[in-house]
């Protein structure tokens, strides 16, 4: 529940943001403001002018203490440092409050002229908004390789599952696909897979498809008009949701919302776009938008609908539009275009569509950290990442001497998860980093961490490694895949 105020009005965090966003916002406010919701915003900072004062987060204490208590954050677009230093602080915020559903819908917009305009494009993309590679846990193995590690969760998957079904219901929509790459990453993207196909017969009026997400991107393109709802893992989510906003006009047009268990935030899905900042010249639809989102998740339906109806009025017009849509030589300003909508506060659009929406269900899992649990579980070797500027066979052969003594045999050394040890016939370009998998020799047994150390002092008498898997069982099926070549 949102805080009340001593005066019966539902506040809200609000963040002006960078570049763009104060003038974003302010439409958003006006609008509110206009349409009589009972809000009051308690304005906060996050980004750029966080960063500057030295604070890597870019989310200050008074920010977090902010909505810790109103528990809802309309926001403006956060600059991001880019390929150096701090994270961003707009994942910040959804990591921090645990915003596990990233919603981006997207709608064809009257007057706004684009290749797929009268296709009826209305569509929404639910995207896993905390695992994945966004946990962004990175490491240098070697001064010229670098990993990032994908972490997909049982318990991520079915919240995120869940809620795209039940947002579904919701918004009447009829249809959900599930876009993953499990013909690759068979466990990690496979998890959402086999997950969203555990959970679709709880909704047996909602027809479920999985779809692999290259085909998915294909599909959006030829033939957008056959999707509702998209949910997918995190990564897979951020490019299709741009991908999607493309097809109706633009980012101008893109709202989302990050949506967790008892607090959310609402923002745009487009950047900061600094060289247009304080010239009135930008789009604020995208956040006008999320804010017409906002106000439904505080179940302020009536508002919601009259702002989002004005704008598509005003659009349907056609006689005011921003420099995106016209070209910014002729385009309204910022503000003409929000004066626009609140002089058609009232009136509704005729020619599209106006979809009925219902508040929405949250799924309740269980808090336990622990979401699956094996029968059976057991070590039955390791992987030990190494550097060395040894070719292939002659560091397999020096491996094979190391541990010649030990529980463990080696199986077989890829580089960059193909095979190159034992030799594959075939010419394979190698870098300073191997993976070298070690099973016991008794294959029945269960690998304990002083036998995994003893190897591990094994190989470091003439070779450094970088860090350890453990390659488990559970089950009796593996949790490990093979690399490719590897029999």
């Amino acid at each position: 529940m949102p805080y009340i105020t001593e005066s019966g009005k539902k506040l809200i965090t609000v963040i002006p943001g960078d570049g763009i966003g104060p003038e974003c916002v302010e439409s958003a406010l006006r609008l509110i403001e206009a349409v009589g919701a009972p809000i009051e915003w308690e304005t906060r900072e996050a980004g750029a002018s966080v960063f500057k004062k030295g604070l890597e987060t870019g989310v200050p204490e008074e920010t977090i203490e902010s909505i810790r208590k109103t528990r809802v954050v309309l926001k403006g677009p956060l600059e991001t440092p880019v390929g150096y230093g701090e994270k961003s602080a707009n994942v910040t915020l959804r990591k921090l409050f645990e915003t596990y559903a990233n919603v981006r819908p997207v709608r064809e917009m009257p007057n706004v002229p684009t290749p797929y305009s009268g296709r009826g494009i209305d569509l929404v993309v639910v995207r896993e908004n905390v695992e994945d590679l966004y946990a962004g846990i990175e490491h240098m193995q070697t001064p010229g390789v670098a990993q990032t590690l994908k972490l997909i969760s049982r318990k991520g998957c079915e919240k995120i599952v869940r809620f795209a079904f039940e947002l579904a219901r919701a918004e009447g929509r009829k249809k959900v696909h599930c876009a993953t790459k499990s013909n690759i990453m068979k466990l990690s993207e496979g998890m959402l897979k086999r997950t969203f196909e555990a959970i679709a017969p709880e909704y047996p009026d909602i027809e479920a498809n999985h779809i692999i997400v290259d085909n998915c991107a294909h599909q959006l393109v030829k033939r957008p008009e056959q999707f509702e709802v998209i949910v997918t893992t995190n990564m897979n989510g951020d490019i299709l949701s741009d991908l999607t906003s493309a097809l109706i006009g633009g980012l101008g047009f893109a709202p989302s919302a990050n949506i967790g268990n008892g607090i959310a935030i609402f923002e745009a899905v487009h950047g900061s776009a600094p060289k247009y900042a304080g010239k009135n010249v930008i789009n604020p639809t995208a956040v006008i938008l999320s804010a017409v989102m906002m106000l439904r998740y505080l179940d302020e339906f009536e508002a919601a609908a009259t702002i989002e109806n004005a704008l598509l009025y005003t659009l349907e017009e056609g006689q005011v539009r921003t420099g995106d849509v016209v070209g910014y030589d002729q385009g309204a300003k910022t503000t003409e275009y929000t004066d626009a909508i609140i002089a058609n506060l009232g009136k509704k659009p005729t020619q599209v569509p106006v979809r009925e929406y219902r508040p929405i269900k949250l799924p309740e899992v269980s808090p336990d950290p622990v979401f699956v649990r094996p029968t059976t579980r057991r070590v039955v070797g390791v992987d030990v990442f190494v550097e060395t500027d040894l070719m292939p066979e002659p560091l397999g052969q020096m491996v094979e001497t190391l541990v010649a003594e030990s529980p463990f045999r080696l199986k077989m050394i890829s580089s960059r998860g193909t095979r190159v040890y034992p030799p594959t016939g075939t010419q394979i370009d190698v870098v300073d980093q191997y993976r070298c998998r070690f099973l016991l020799r008794d294959g029945s047994g269960d690998a304990t961490d002083a036998q995994i150390v003893e190897l591990l002092q094994r190989l470091n008498t003439r070779l450094r490694w970088a860090h350890i898997e453990k390659l488990q069982e559970f089950d009796g099926a593996p949790g490990y895949t093979k690399a490719q070549g590897e029999d």
